[in-house]
């Protein structure tokens, strides 16, 4: 994977170029043969899917490429086939020449909680960190923002990203396999940021708001999403081992602690706009994603509770502005 020349130019125009000039290194090291043990065959995957014209486009409501008529039927079981070659597939869901991704997300769910909240995205600049395959990446261009960059360390999603991306060649769009830690200290170059379901993955959360608001130009808005405990501003929840069976969950806040935090971080107009428990509707095992999900990972007899014990998943939504 080599960066385009339209992210480059939109790196550009961000005042990264010199971050951009070491993207060819550091690409090429995450995609090395070396890298993962499956990255050959999702390339030939990738590259063996047929080149087809979509003829219909909808990011808006949901994401939907192309028509079932712009696939010719008798191609269509090997499409699936090796559109299946991609999984797990998490975020979604897709619709693909009216193949239906069914993703073990509902990642739509999430998004129609999110976009009533936040600043229209109209002509905006998005980084979208932790982003996936980039689903919502595909509804914030749907909503109007200018350009998205997410980026996730995860190659499978990198590469479910680049099937889109067969279809849609979307200059304005683009998805790294990198993290937080890989961008450039204090970039403070886009209009809006984004980090659901991060959080909660950072040894340091406090750490993690500050790289957030230092991604952001003055008067920038972040968009953040995560796990969450009932309590007040003392209440800072930390499993003993697993939670959910997730070995690399750290902190889950109470609103009011996490409130506290962005306070504390130097952000403002901060809110909390919306608390949703996690159900097995939305987080579950399909066709698409076959291993273990949500169902699992609570308690059979008791699912206000995890498998370990903890109280089951809750999820809030928090905006705020870097001033």
């Amino acid at each position: 994977m080599k960066p385009t020349a339209a992210l480059l130019a939109e790196l550009d125009a961000l005042g990264l170029s010199g971050w951009a000039q070491q993207l060819p290194r550091i690409l090429a090291e995450r995609f090395a043969p070396t890298r993962h043990g499956t990255l050959a065959s999702w390339q030939t995957a990738l590259q063996t899917l047929p080149l087809i014209e979509p003829t219909h486009i909808n990011l808006t409501t949901q994401v939907e490429i192309g028509r079932a008529t712009d696939l010719n039927d008798q191609f269509r079981e090997d499409f699936i086939r090796r559109l299946r070659a991609f999984h797990p597939w998490r975020k979604g869901p897709y619709q693909l020449f009216g193949v239906q991704i069914d993703t073990e997300w509902r990642s739509d769910w999430k998004w129609q909680r999110v976009l009533p909240h936040i600043q229209p995205l109209a002509g905006r600049r998005v980084l979208d960190i932790g982003c996936g395959n980039g689903y919502h990446g595909w509804r914030m261009r749907g909503a109007g923002a200018d350009f998205v960059l997410g980026i996730d360390p995860t190659l499978v999603s990198v590469m479910q990203f680049q099937v889109m991306q067969r279809y849609l060649r979307d200059p304005k769009h683009h998805l790294l396999p990198l993290g937080v830690e890989d961008l450039p200290a204090n970039p403070a170059c886009f209009d809006t940021v984004f980090s659901m379901g991060v959080l909660y993955h950072r040894r340091s959360p406090l750490d993690h708001l500050l790289e957030l608001k230092g991604c952001l130009r003055a008067g920038g808005q972040l968009i953040l999403e995560t796990l969450i405990v009932e309590g007040d501003h003392n209440t800072i929840f930390m499993p003993q081992g697993r939670y959910a069976k997730m070995r690399n969950v750290w902190f889950l806040p109470a609103v009011a602690a996490m409130l506290l935090w962005l306070q504390r971080c130097g952000f403002t107009e901060i809110a909390c706009v919306d608390t949703n428990r996690t159900t097995i509707e939305e987080q579950r095992r399909t066709q698409w994603m076959t291993f273990e999900s949500l169902a699992d990972y609570l308690d059979p007899q008791n699912p206000h509770q995890t498998i370990e014990g903890y109280p089951a998943p809750l999820r809030a939504i928090f905006i705020a502005t870097k001033p």
